[in-house]
């Protein structure tokens, strides 16, 4: 049956169009996770645990950066001193199953995207619905480095913060599988999403939610809370800082840029 035109769908026909939307991009993930599961050793191994090393990437990267800026070792890293255990009896099943369905999810966000798109494309212009293979492109490729940067930036400096960090030293890191994985499935989907903002902008400007002027009023409030978090999973020394709140003030910037633009066409358009 050919697909109902918007203006002749009622809100129950939207609620299926979104059921099958659900239902087709949680397929997705699931077919996603499964495929990982036979790559399972080298993401744990590679990948998950890997920034609990020194050698880490960053770690030696950073302690680099330190030299050339003249601040010797201050910002290396030669000792993680925590251990992961696994505390419940089904702790490690559960912690599997879970980690390859959140590697399911980032390997089918493109997918999903495309799944969303046809979700609200029937509300748009013709010539922006020509624009779908931009949008599946740039909207993965903010998600994915929204990914890496988390994974080389925000969970490395939060491990380094949390396993050197101690009120005492009768105490020892001694961190759950569960947590560990849990503060990195947040630390990377959240940085993924939070890479997605100029997408979100484009469209809540062009729904008329949000304005350069509204975004331009809050700027001062989004840098406070960028160097707050920032300040949170990044060790007390301002390199780090800098590192972590540079990236992610240049994406709430670039979502301004984006508005004026929309803003600016749909004004022409209004005239």
């Amino acid at each position: 049956m050919a697909k109902k035109a918007l203006n002749e769908m009622s809100f129950l026909d939207h609620l299926e169009e979104l059921r099958w939307l659900l239902v087709r991009s949680t397929s997705a993930v699931i077919i996603m996770a499964i495929v990982t599961y036979f790559f399972s050793d080298f993401i744990f191994d590679t990948i998950i645990f890997a920034p609990t090393s020194p050698d880490f990437f960053t770690y030696t990267y950073f302690c680099e950066l330190s030299h050339q800026l003249g601040f010797a070792d201050s910002i290396c890293i030669t000792e993680l001193p925590f251990i992961i255990q696994n505390t419940d009896m089904e702790g490690q099943v559960n912690m599997f199953i879970w980690t390859c369905i959140t590697a399911g999810f980032i390997l089918a966000f493109p997918y999903i995207l495309w799944e969303i798109w046809k979700f609200i494309s029937p509300a748009l212009y013709e010539k922006e619905r020509k624009n779908v293979r931009v949008f599946i492109f740039v909207a993965s490729l903010l998600f994915f480095m929204g990914v890496v940067f988390g994974y080389y930036v925000i969970i490395p400096m939060s491990i380094n913060f949390c396993a050197t960090f101690s009120v005492s030293t009768m105490v020892q890191n001694q961190f759950t599988i569960d947590s560990y994985i849990g503060m990195m499935k947040t630390s990377v989907i959240a940085s993924g999403l939070f890479f997605e903002l100029p997408i979100i902008i484009y469209f809540l400007t062009k729904l008329g939610l949000v304005t350069p002027a509204f975004l331009r009023k809050y700027r001062k409030y989004s840098v406070v809370i960028v160097l707050l978090i920032a300040a949170i999973v990044t060790p007390p020394d301002v390199v780090s800082q800098i590192i972590v709140a540079i990236p992610m003030l240049l994406i709430y910037e670039a979502s301004i840029f984006i508005s004026v633009f929309v803003h600016k066409n749909k004004l022409k358009e209004n005239v």
